[in-house]
Formats: structure tokens, C-alpha cells, sequence
């Protein structure tokens, strides 16, 4: 277990697990949100339990700065979608 990373050009700097390019956040909401166990997480992304567990604690004891970064991500969609060219019907 190498630990929970951050790193500037990396996922945009988000808290991530060491060596992969799987942001807390994201094993946050597969596990709370989609409703995955921490067992399947850890199979299908080839990531140790232990670093489920660790990517879980280190969301718990952040939760302000995770909920950021969720509204960063929130946003960064909107203004992807805002710029997307409406189709033209005739």
C-alpha cells in the first residue's frame, strides 16, 4: 500500500491512490453512491482492498475538500456541455 497521492498534471492534482489513476472520489462514489462493495472495487479496478479502505478513510476525514472537488468536477461538466454546439433543425 503505497498511499493517497497528490500531484500537480496528474487528475488535475485531486487526492488519488499512489501509482493508479483512481481519485478518491471516485472509489467514494462506487462504493456510497453506485453502491459497489469495497471487495468488487478493489477486483475490477485491480486496486488492493487495503487502498479501497485507505481511498475511504482519507474521503472521510476530508470530506470538506472532497465535496470540493466534486464541485469543480460538477462544473467543469456544465461548462463542457454549455460549449457543445446545439444541432441545427431544419
Amino acid at each position: 500500500m503505497d498511499g493517497i497521492v497528490k500531484t500537480d498534471g496528474v487528475m488535475g492534482g485531486q487526492p488519488r491512490i499512489d501509482g493508479r489513476r483512481i481519485s478518491v472520489l471516485q472509489i467514494y462514489e462506487w462504493v456510497n453512491e453506485e453502491g459497489m462493495r469495497p471487495e468488487t472495487v478493489s477486483s475490477e479496478f485491480d486496486v488492493s482492498l487495503a487502498d479501497v479502505h485507505l481511498a475511504l478513510s482519507y474521503y472521510y476525514d476530508n470530506v470538506d475538500e472532497m465535496e470540493d472537488w466534486r464541485e469543480r468536477r460538477n462544473a467543469r461538466i456544465e461548462e463542457s456541455e454549455s460549449e457543445q454546439p446545439s444541432p441545427k433543425y431544419a
